[in-house]
């Protein structure tokens, strides 16, 4: 069964840290570019960062330039978004997705990803 399972997320306060972890199982990643992506309550669901298949060159929104960084690990099949300075406009359900694609570059379009992660609860607040 080909899947991805997402862990981390949780509540955090203004200014802290968090780590979304997505792993694959049943396939492996080498070939796929990785998204993550958002949804905030009554808001449609947006890209954050992506991460092409090698060299992994990544995108991000313009939002959390400068604060997320996304990166992968092949050989543990995972692919990792690290969130620094966390305001609460980043609070809402976390999502990562795969799209099959060789290309060095990524795009945060929701309909280029085939394959999603059960979303993760991140939440901003004090």
């Amino acid at each position: 069964q080909l899947q991805l399972v997402q862990t981390g997320g949780g509540l955090v306060q203004p200014g802290g840290s968090q780590r979304l972890s997505c792993k694959a199982s049943g396939f492996t990643l080498d070939y796929y570019a990785i998204g993550w992506f958002r949804q905030a309550p009554g808001k449609e669901r947006e890209g954050v960062s992506c991460i092409s298949s090698r060299p992994g060159n990544a995108n991000y929104a313009d939002s959390v330039k400068g604060r997320f960084t996304i990166s992968r690990d092949d050989t543990k099949n995972t692919v990792y978004l690290h969130m620094v300075n966390l305001e609460p406009e980043d609070t809402g359900v976390y999502y990562c997705a795969v799209q099959h694609s060789l290309s060095t570059t990524c795009v945060l379009a929701t309909t280029r990803y085939t394959l999603w992660g059960q979303g993760t609860q991140v939440r901003v607040s004090s």
